[in-house]
């Protein structure tokens, strides 16, 4: 392993990938093919324009598209110049993404324009539009967020293009953003991952540049990535998986990147037999709908031979089908979450086909994983994170006094270390690979006028794994639908959030102590 000892920081593996995989193809978008060394020097373009625009080290830079050339691009540009990377989730609506960019204090945003038919900053005004604040940004209600750059050719007043803002930084020298980065090791945070609680509010988990590399070094050698594979990036770069798993371990083993903004199964079968895709993570909901596509013979899918999977149950015949069917001679799952780098457990190559299906592998190197007493996975190690944003009372929560980080899922461990996961302590429960959680959805639904207590659960489902099934009781008096509280909520929270099916009651069942008695709903179906 070449670990992060030689490269140090992200900007430093971006300026090494640069040189060592120099005419590899680095980056496939649409019709725009760029080699390595190009990415390397687009990359110390967009520092150049962040170091114009004022970013200092430290500084939070929120990041709000899909997955593109210019989010890696944009991305890597703003941890080159020193600042921490915010990835907001795309399916986020304007009040959940503003949220995160206060909490954050983000002082520069790359935000797409139109995405799925939404225009983002359109809902950005909406949300921020106004405020006390006088900030010299556009958004008035975000008074630290100084500059918002639309990664479009066109902008409103106030907001800059993608080409003026790197227009901007022409005026910096090399030498700036090589001493801007030189300044950085590994200590430095490379990024904080926003992901909701039990209260519904969300947490950033604060990462580094050394446990990023650390990790990902680890995840490449696992999974046996290497140079010349071909790596369709489905899972979103706001996520550790696709971000890090992806793009970061892309630049340690000088594979190739084709990023996908949005999950179709016949645009990824086009994608994996045109570019000859040999490396498909994601969820197992992908890989399923992969197989049973109606069109599936008519695509050449030979050169595909990595396949990593985790984040839900994977059905021992999946792995099969994936062996048999397509001929993947590499199927693995894993385990992780953003309080721990994205990575605590992983299969590794070689392990039974029972042991990838029925478990998530063993702790990585430099990690320990325990189940305590009431079931509850910890972990310890490299890989945990320096504790939640701004956070102190959450952090405490969440990690103990002798630095083992509380998962919140329940799992037991086999006498070989392999973890399997159980249950979740805090009921969350997994739409499609996105991670929802019962009590952010349940405030954001109490929020209705006619809702008068709410609670959900997740529920099977054959698609996405698990739903989201909402119990309402209506105030008095209402008259409300559940055909009108889901076309609601579809407008003020992210789809996967949004329950597919609502079951009004007279009232919801609670313990002594007042809290809803989830496992009894669940035997109301």
């Amino acid at each position: 392993m070449r670990g992060d000892m030689e490269w140090g920081t992200v900007p430093g593996l971006v300026r090494s990938a640069a040189k060592r995989y120099a005419e590899v193809e680095a980056v496939v978008d649409g019709r725009t093919r760029i080699s390595y060394a190009e990415l390397g020097a687009r990359v110390e373009r967009a520092a150049a324009a962040c170091l114009a625009a004022g970013v200092e080290t430290g500084d939070r830079v929120g990041i709000w598209a899909p997955n593109s050339l210019d989010w890696i691009v944009a991305a890597l540009g703003a941890v080159s110049a020193g600042g921490v990377l915010v990835p907001l989730n795309t399916r986020f609506k304007g009040t959940e993404a503003a949220d995160v960019l206060r909490r954050s204090g983000a002082r520069l945003l790359f935000v797409t324009g139109t995405f799925l038919g939404t225009s983002y900053v359109a809902s950005l005004r909406r949300a921020a539009g106004e405020g006390a604040g006088d900030g010299p940004g556009p958004l008035p209600g975000l008074p630290a967020l100084r500059d918002v750059v639309v990664l479009s050719e066109d902008a409103p007043v106030g907001f800059r293009t993608w080409k003026d803002f790197l227009a901007a930084g022409e005026g910096v020298g090399a030498g700036e953003v090589a001493a801007r980065s030189a300044g950085l090791d590994g200590s430095c945070l490379s990024d904080i991952v926003f992901t909701s609680g039990t209260t519904g509010r969300p947490k950033g988990a604060m990462i580094t540049h050394a446990q990023t590399l650390r990790a990902y070094e680890i995840w490449a050698d696992l999974a046996g990535l290497r140079t010349g594979d071909r790596y369709l990036i489905v899972n979103p770069f706001f996520h550790t998986f696709g971000y890090k798993a992806g793009v970061i371990a892309c630049l340690m083993r000088g594979a190739t990147m084709i990023p996908q903004p949005v999950f179709n199964v016949a645009t990824v079968l086009a994608n994996v037999a045109a570019e000859r895709v040999s490396v498909l993570p994601g969820p197992p909901t992908l890989h399923q709908s992969l197989l049973d596509h109606p069109a599936r013979d008519a695509h050449d899918l030979s050169a595909l031979r990595l396949v990593v999977t985790g984040a839900a149950v994977v059905p021992l015949l999946l792995v099969e089908r994936l062996r048999g069917e397509l001929g993947v001679e590499t199927v693995l799952t894993a385990y992780g979450l953003s309080e721990a780098s994205g990575i605590v457990t992983m299969c590794r190559r070689g392990d039974d086909p029972t042991v990838i299906a029925s478990t998530s592998g063993r702790a990585i190197p430099g990690t320990e994983v325990r189940v305590d007493e009431a079931g509850e996975v910890l972990v310890r190690g490299f890989n945990v994170m320096r504790g939640y944003f701004e956070d102190p009372a959450a952090t405490a929560e969440a990690l103990t006094p002798d630095s083992w980080l509380r998962t919140g899922d329940v799992g037991v461990l086999d006498p070989a270390g392999n973890l399997r996961i159980t249950d979740r302590l805090k009921d969350m429960f997994i739409v499609g690979g996105f991670n929802a959680y019962p009590a952010e959805i349940e405030q954001l639904l109490g929020l209705h006028p006619e809702v008068a207590d709410v609670a959900v659960i997740g529920v099977p489902d054959g698609r996405l794994g698990e739903v989201g099934k909402a119990f309402v009781v209506r105030r008095a008096g209402a008259v409300l639908t559940s055909d009108d509280l889901i076309a609601w909520a579809r407008r003020e929270m992210a789809n996967y959030k949004v329950p597919r099916t609502v079951e009004f009651v007279t009232e919801l069942p609670r313990n002594a102590s007042g809290k809803v008695v989830k496992g009894e709903l669940r035997g109301w179906g």
